[in-house]
């Protein structure tokens, strides 16, 4: 049975990672990958790629277990109370808020990051200056892959 409320990531991207659910960055893009992959129009986007892994270390959630509530029908708000009833890591709103603040800003530090960073600006948006981050990247990758100019 389809998920009613799942996206189609082969027509538009996920959310962008800097929504924010509960002040976490990342999870509503995460929750979006999760709803279209258990309908079968995840794209090229991966359920539990590193980045969501990110999110899902800091709070301490089984990817497998969040599914299981997606499988289920949840929304947003829904799963962000499941989320709060079974983290392993209880973080305080201002913990959260930090925490984002700094994933925002994450840039690449060693060199072959980098480099992988530096090779997909440059498939993206090779005249671009303003992408620094990770997150700049992905929102630019995300709007040329379906049809934007860079």
């Amino acid at each position: 049975m389809a998920l009613k409320n799942a996206p189609d990531l082969t027509q538009r991207p996920p959310r962008s990672a800097r929504v924010r659910l509960g002040g976490y960055i990342i999870l509503p893009r995460m929750l979006d990958k999760g709803r279209a992959t258990l309908n079968g129009k995840n794209g090229e986007y991966n359920y539990a790629c590193p980045l969501d892994q990110r999110f899902l270390e800091y709070a301490g959630v089984d990817p497998e277990a969040l599914k299981k509530e997606l499988a289920a029908g949840k929304g947003d708000g829904e799963i962000l109370e499941w989320i709060h009833q079974n983290a392993k890591n209880k973080r305080t709103d201002a913990e959260i808020a930090t925490w984002s603040e700094q994933g925002e800003r994450r840039v690449p530090t060693d060199p072959e990051s980098r480099a992988y960073f530096n090779n997909l600006h440059q498939q993206a948006a090779p005249t671009r200056e303003d992408i620094g981050t990770w997150f700049d990247l992905l929102d630019v990758d995300d709007y040329v892959s379906f049809g934007g100019k860079a």
